[in-house]
């Protein structure tokens, strides 16, 4: 079911960091993804799947574009503003990690997946604006290396 390779990618983004997750993203497919591509099953997906397949594909994007962007503001020389730049994101990008965790969850629930694991994929989902902040605050902090 190509649902949870959707849920796979969120839970890898939640737990292997965002500068990490992302560079995967971007130059392979997720591990679990593999194998639901090349399940012959998939050939006829449904079209309520393949909509949310295209919604997972969606929020994976955002996320990206958010981490790209929370990067740039924590690097800012003013932390003042770093800090209100960043507030902003969190807030903007908050409410699409909700919303897509909260879709995420309704929609794999009444696809028959464990309804306590989705609770936990959605809580998961939802702390990724947090927990890339988090990150790009750490990594601007973090001294520069002479190379």
């Amino acid at each position: 079911m190509r649902l949870l390779s959707c849920t796979a990618a969120a839970a890898a983004l939640v737990l292997s960091g965002p500068t990490l997750a992302f560079a995967q993203t971007a130059t392979a497919p997720a591990p679990a993804a593999q194998p639901a591509a090349a399940a012959p099953a998939e050939a006829a997906e449904s079209p309520e799947a393949a909509a949310f397949e295209a919604k997972g594909e969606a929020f994976e994007t955002s996320m990206e574009a958010m981490a790209t962007e929370m990067q740039a503001a924590a690097a800012q020389a003013d932390k003042a503003k770093a800090k209100t730049d960043l507030d902003a994101l969190q807030a903007r990008y908050q409410s699409q990690a909700d919303t897509f965790a909260e879709e995420l969850q309704t929609y794999a629930v009444a696809q028959g997946a464990p309804a306590d694991q989705m609770a936990m994929a959605a809580t998961q989902i939802k702390s990724i604006p947090a927990m890339v902040r988090a990150k790009a605050e750490e990594a601007a902090a973090a001294p520069t290396q002479p190379q």
